[in-house]
């Protein structure tokens, strides 16, 4: 949805966190949460409403993780299967993988 505005909001609670997209229009919202495990943070779930799905807002989730994993020097770890599919789609991200 080319008209639609998503913003990303980071939540980091020590040894464990999440991004939430909030989508303008919606009272729904997508969620990625992480735990902290040494460098790395463990992708552990990824969640998106049936209201926001098929409009790329998990994708977005995980770019905020990647672009965050990039800017403060962390590996992930890929536990939720869609945040490892992500990955193996694109090998670019390969030196982030913890």
């Amino acid at each position: 949805m080319a008209d639609r505005d998503v913003t990303i909001e980071r939540h980091d609670n020590g040894d464990s966190g999440e991004y939430l997209a909030r989508v303008s229009g919606s009272d729904a919202s997508g969620k990625l949460t992480w735990v902290k495990r040494g460098g790395s943070r463990v992708a552990d779930h990824t969640l998106v409403p049936p209201a926001l799905r098929g409009q790329g807002i998990a994708m977005e989730l995980v770019e905020a993780l990647v672009a965050d994993a990039r800017e403060q020097g962390f590996k992930i770890v890929p536990a939720c299967s869609y945040v490892a599919a992500k990955f193996d789609e694109n090998p670019g991200w390969s030196d982030l993988r913890g």
